[in-house]
């Protein structure tokens, strides 16, 4: 297990090399580093996965230093190993070697590339911190840490303005999610008196039915604790309400969207959820909290991607749905199926943004649809990459004959899951989740048809055809004004092959290994036997819902797109508000610009106004200079040149003196 300490440690050190060196050495040698640290890391974590798989692993603790002694606060720094970590680590390495691969292509023309891959490898080094950590304050260092390499790699072209917002906006979005995971570790030390993970969750059931007091009211102490933890997964997860950064977070390059949204960031909220899940199931009430939030941003998000044009950020929303139905998986005790569909979505997810680089690669960086269509000829390897990645997210498979795609094996396992528990939370969250597997079969053959079938309508876009800069002469005689889209080069496409293979066996070679062995997950997650029972003893009806719908989506979305393209425009015409509704993403931007953007804007005006300039300015810095002004125009009254002045001020002065000595 000391593998452990080369797996964490080679991508903070390539980040180190890469970001000392910069420029000074050719962008070769920083990719080189950075690319070789992180396929070292994936080929030492496959080992350690597979020997949970087949039971030959134990967890284990790896000590690193002696971190903090303060009074009853004390902890090392130290890696802890075990299924639920081994599972992060192959997610974590394997994507992101994957991601560096692909950026040697993606990036090729981009002159600050060794500050961009060392970027990359310190997202990696950080999120690594996280899935190892052994205590919460450990966590907590990799929690900020990928926050902040988030904010440097979503602004990473800080020339432009709105990558510039979009990391603000990322940055200061997760910090009100992180205050409320900060108070819930506060809290946590305060009642179980240490920080440490496994000690928290050995007493964990002992504090059930506890209650402590919480503005004012007596409460139940899990509850409150859980909640708070919940709120920073909320934000790390972009969940319902604390959602609104990651469609913005598409301004920054390609392969970061796939590496944020696959392996690291946003994954994050689950993965603390499921490692801290003994605490949770002694919370009934944060559980039920996190179920109805699940559900809800499952569908929320469906419903928004139905309607984008940007087809990173069509993807986008659907990361966010598809961490819903993780969240909700997690709400209903079933947190083996929320780290198998987090398994499962790191491929097909991917394996979809890295597509979608590589038809904007082809389209010269245009990311609107509608100026697509009729790429599948033009792109094929790139278009079989997109397909086997819309066949596992819309979980093409059949049950009965115990075959589909990844997706099909991890999502339809959730729904299942959700309707067994038999609860009123649970059947929301299934029906929640049904209709989002319907819309998320709609906007993904949406997003297929408009890219690779029908007329090739980038003849017609003005920015692809003018942003070549091709002379008629270069054209010839070529009635598309010269430009053809191209395939990517073959560090683009290797990744692409590879991330395939996962959307399409990931779900078959370890549904069994994740959903039904006690014995793979041992003390790492809660496990409970008696939910995956109910989970395989549902009517057959719900195994198939997923299927219908998934169906019905491809059946809907063929005929708006293929059989008659002019249904998606009356369609918008006849449902008005509520198209414009879905649109503007259910106009959460505009709310938070009222409620909080703009009051924080008016105080702030007030404080610079009456604060700064009326109180301090005019009292302090202007009030002393007006002193000092006054009294110089006094006192340059008594610089008159003339000798009788001064000998009459002095004259004045001694008989001053003496009067004060006198009486």
């Amino acid at each position: 297990m000391n593998s452990i300490l080369f797996i964490v440690f080679l991508p903070l050190l390539a980040a180190i090399v890469a970001g000392l060196v910069n420029k000074s050495a050719p962008s070769v040698f920083a990719k080189s580093i950075t690319t070789g640290a992180l396929f070292i890391s994936c080929a030492l974590s496959w080992p350690i996965f597979l020997g949970f798989v087949n039971g030959s692993a134990e967890a284990s603790v790896v000590p690193v230093l002696t971190w903090v002694q303060s009074g009853a606060l004390s902890f090392d720094w130290a890696l802890r190993v075990d299924t639920l970590t081994a599972v992060m680590l192959v997610v974590i390495t394997t994507v992101s070697a994957l991601v560096h691969l692909y950026s040697w292509g993606y990036m090729e023309e981009d002159p600050d590339q060794p500050r961009f891959f060392a970027y990359l490898s310190l997202f990696t080094f950080a999120m690594l911190m996280l899935v190892t950590a052994d205590n919460l304050v450990q966590m907590f260092f990799g929690w900020e840490g990928v926050g902040l390499a988030s904010y440097l790699l979503i602004g990473f072209w800080f020339k432009k303005p709105s990558a510039n917002a979009a990391a603000i906006k990322a940055f200061v979005v997760n910090r009100v999610g992180d205050l409320g995971f900060m108070l819930g570790i506060f809290g946590t030390f305060w009642v179980f008196g240490t920080v440490s993970i496994p000690e928290i969750l050995e007493a964990a059931p002992g504090m059930s039915g506890a209650t402590i007091g919480f503005l004012g009211l007596r409460v139940h102490t899990m509850d409150v604790l859980c909640i708070l933890l919940f709120i920073g997964a909320m934000g790390k997860s972009a969940q319902l309400g604390l959602h609104t950064w990651l469609p913005d977070a598409m301004e920054g390059p390609t392969p970061v969207s796939a590496l944020i949204h696959a392996a690291t960031m946003v994954t994050a909220g689950v993965f603390m959820v499921c490692r801290l899940s003994p605490m949770f199931e002694t919370a009934p009430v944060a559980l039920g909290m996190v179920t109805f939030i699940g559900a809800a941003t499952c569908i929320f998000a469906a419903t928004v991607g139905t309607t984008q044009w940007d087809i990173k950020r069509v993807i986008a929303y659907s990361t966010c749905s598809q961490l819903g139905y993780m969240f909700f998986a997690a709400g209903v005790g079933a947190y083996g199926a929320a780290m198998f569909h987090l398994f499962t979505h790191a491929f097909f997810k991917a394996l979809l943004f890295l597509g979608a680089g590589s038809v904007i690669h082809a389209m010269h960086h245009e990311q609107d649809m509608r100026y697509y269509g009729g790429l599948r000829k033009e792109i094929p390897l790139t278009f079989w990459a997109m397909m086997a990645g819309t066949l596992a997210i819309t979980g093409v498979g059949i049950y009965h004959l115990g075959a589909g795609f990844a997706g099909f094996w991890s999502k339809d396992a959730i729904l299942e899951v959700a309707y067994g528990r038999g609860t009123e939370l649970g059947n929301f969250a299934f029906w929640m989740g049904t209709l989002a597997a319907l819309l998320t079969s709609f906007y993904s053959w949406r997003l297929m048809f408009l890219t690779f079938w029908g007329k090739p309508r980038w003849i017609e876009s003005e920015h692809i055809q003018h942003s070549v800069h091709k002379t008629p002469e270069e054209a010839g005689e070529d009635t598309t004004g010269g430009y053809h889209p191209h395939e990517s080069p073959i560090s683009m496409l290797i990744p692409l092959g590879v991330l395939s293979v996962g959307a399409v066996f990931a779900g078959q070679f370890f549904a069994e290994t994740f959903l039904d062995s006690e014995a793979f997950w041992a003390d790492s997650i809660y496990y409970n036997p008696n939910l995956i029972h109910a989970m395989h003893a549902v009517p057959t009806p719900v195994k198939y819902a997923a299927l219908i719908v998934m169906v019905i989506g491809l059946f809907v979305a063929w005929l708006a797109y293929i059989k008659d393209t002019s249904i998606p425009g009356k369609a918008a015409e006849q449902l008005g508000p509520v198209y414009r509704f879905f649109y503007n993403k259910w106009y959460f931007d505009e709310l938070y610009h009222y409620l909080f953007v703009v009051p924080a804007f008016w105080l702030g005006r007030q404080f610079w106004k009456l604060g700064d300039i009326g109180t301090i300015d005019r009292f302090g810095p202007n009030g002393v200079a007006w002193v000092i002004e006054k009294g110089s125009v006094g006192a340059k009254k008594f610089q008159t040149g003339y000798l009788y002045s001064y000998a009459l001020v002095m004259l004045l002065g001694l008989v001053a003196a003496i009067t004060w000595v006198l009486f």
